[in-house]
């Protein structure tokens, strides 16, 4: 079948060997060794990014300094305009945008689609926040004095994602910070560089006609060869925003802690649903599905476990046994394709060994855990989505397996249910399933879920940019996008004013000269 992704290429500026630097308008061509990026849905080569190196990476932080400087003073409304007109470029190039994110990372044309539709959505949402960066008028106990708070722009924020969300997570932090009056460095996943390619492609024009500063948006592409470590601990940078495992989460918080910076730290989930004998099964079955085998299993917020009370257990777990094998794992621009394939054979490798632990601590394969071969699938990244039986104490169980591999779990008492949801180390999302008042708001106090987003009759995944995303735990903490998140990107001030003809001291003390 034709996809026509050469067309693609062309029409979104991917030639066969790309730049890797960008400070806006400018190119820069990386002097690093060139990274090749690989199709995991064919296997084939789609183009090559000449990585940057620590040297350009340094001239880029001296121009983005520059940029600050004068990005600062242009009123936050007027910075809405431009990210208004990103918001509109972006339109343009959505569909030809959705299919590069859908054949470099593998994820279902409707959801790479979705996720320049989440791009799109945050910057109408930054818009309206550029005129809503406010602070707090307070009254002093002093007579004749004023207290106020307002917020300024930090700085350089340096953006990390990760390669299941290539082009969105970036727009939730760049969005914002440009808003916020800061300039932003992006390092995408060295999997996805493609896709970072092309949305400052999209964007150059826009940039050049408002005359942004030059530095003000900038990409650099390099692997943690050339950038790494030292990204992190460059004080230059006084936001990190970080996208992905736990383990490098905890160095880069480390890295960025003992230099006194700020962090968001976006990490590992480990999403259940808990199913009472109250919820529709029928949807709960729906959103289960879609949250555990969504982007084949590699989102953070997929749906990793299943809590279903023992009165439900055996007719839940035979839908979703019988809806599992009717899905359609295939080419993910083929439009009745469900579930593409894994980013490359080492998560292959990670998901085949994940299984093997579930039937080695005792737990009970019910369907899928193979890879798919034959026609359509030479790449070697297609694999069978999987559920199993387990208990939730399971080392397995306790980690997060970045692959389609759910969890079914028994309990009896809601109170059970809860303590299970709540023993793992992770605290992303979360979701209960019942039409019962009584249960829905307790997991929903505070003595409920322990995640930064919990859920009632929807899913674990699938968060919309309103609300502020992030989790809490081995998560990582921080927020992005929606609500108040905007706050992270700014440093706050508390001011007073004497508008009398005395001095009067605070707490009533009197101190005379």
């Amino acid at each position: 079948m034709e996809y026509n992704i050469q067309e693609v290429l062309k029409e979104l500026g991917i030639k066969e060997v790309n730049n890797a630097i960008c400070t806006g308008a400018e190119w820069v061509k990386g002097s690093g060794d060139p990274i090749k990026s690989y199709s995991p849905t064919d296997g084939n080569l789609i183009a090559e990014v000449n990585q940057g190196t620590l040297e350009e990476y340094n001239e880029v932080i001296e121009k983005a300094k520059g940029a600050f400087k004068e990005w600062r003073k242009v009123p936050a409304p007027l910075r809405g305009e431009v990210v208004r007109q990103i918001g509109m470029e972006l339109r343009k190039y959505k569909e030809p945008l959705g299919k590069l994110v859908s054949y470099e990372m593998g994820k279902i044309y409707q959801e790479g689609l979705g996720e320049v539709q989440e791009m799109i959505d945050i910057c109408d949402f930054a818009v309206g926040q550029s005129r809503q960066l406010y602070g707090f008028t307070m009254h002093s106990e002093r007579p004749a004095h004023r207290m106020y708070d307002q917020y300024h722009p930090l700085g350089i924020v340096g953006v990390v994602s990760a390669f299941n969300f290539p082009v969105a997570v970036w727009a939730w932090n760049a969005m914002i910070a440009l808003v916020c009056g800061d300039v932003v460095v992006w390092k995408p996943s060295s999997k996805v560089m493609l896709c970072a390619v092309a949305v400052h492609s999209i964007i150059a024009k826009i940039l050049k006609e408002n005359n942004v500063p030059e530095g003000t948006v900038s990409l650099v592409a390099a692997g943690s060869k050339y950038l790494g470590d030292n990204f992190f601990s460059d004080k230059n940078i006084p936001l990190v925003s970080f996208t992905g495992s736990t383990k490098i989460g905890k160095k880069v918080g480390r890295l960025v802690g003992e230099r006194l910076g700020k962090s968001i730290l976006e990490l590992g989930g480990n999403n259940a649903i808990v199913v009472t004998p109250n919820a529709d099964l029928e949807i709960a079955m729906r959103a289960i599905v879609f949250g555990a085998v969504g982007t084949c299993g590699q989102r953070c917020t997929s749906t990793r476990r299943v809590i279903i009370h023992e009165s439900v257990y055996e007719s839940l777990k035979e839908k979703l046994v019988n809806v599992y094998k009717s899905v359609k794992v295939g080419h993910p621009l083929d439009a009745s394709t469900l579930v593409g394939p894994l980013i490359d054979k080492w998560a292959v490798d990670t998901y085949l060994e994940a299984v093997e632990q579930v039937k080695k601590e005792g737990g009970n394969i019910l369907y899928g855990g193979t890879v798919r071969q034959g026609e359509g699938f030479e790449s070697g990244c297609y694999v069978t989505p999987c559920i199993a039986e387990v208990e939730n104490h399971y080392s397995i169980v306790q980690d997060e397996t970045f692959a389609p591999l759910l969890y079914l779990i028994k309990y009896s008492e809601l109170e059970e249910a809860i303590e299970i949801h709540n023993d793992v180390p992770q605290g992303l999302s979360s979701a209960m399933f019942s039409t019962n008042i009584l249960e829905t708001e307790q997991f929903l106090g505070h003595a409920g879920s322990d995640c930064g987003i919990a859920n009632i009759n929807i899913g674990t995944s699938g968060a919309e940019i309103g609300g502020a995303f992030g989790g809490e735990k081995e998560t990582g903490g921080g927020r992005e996008s929606g609500s108040d998140a905007w706050k992270a990107y700014m440093r706050r001030q508390t001011n007073t004013i004497n508008y009398s003809t005395d001095l009067p001291l605070a707490q009533g003390i009197e101190f005379d000269v």
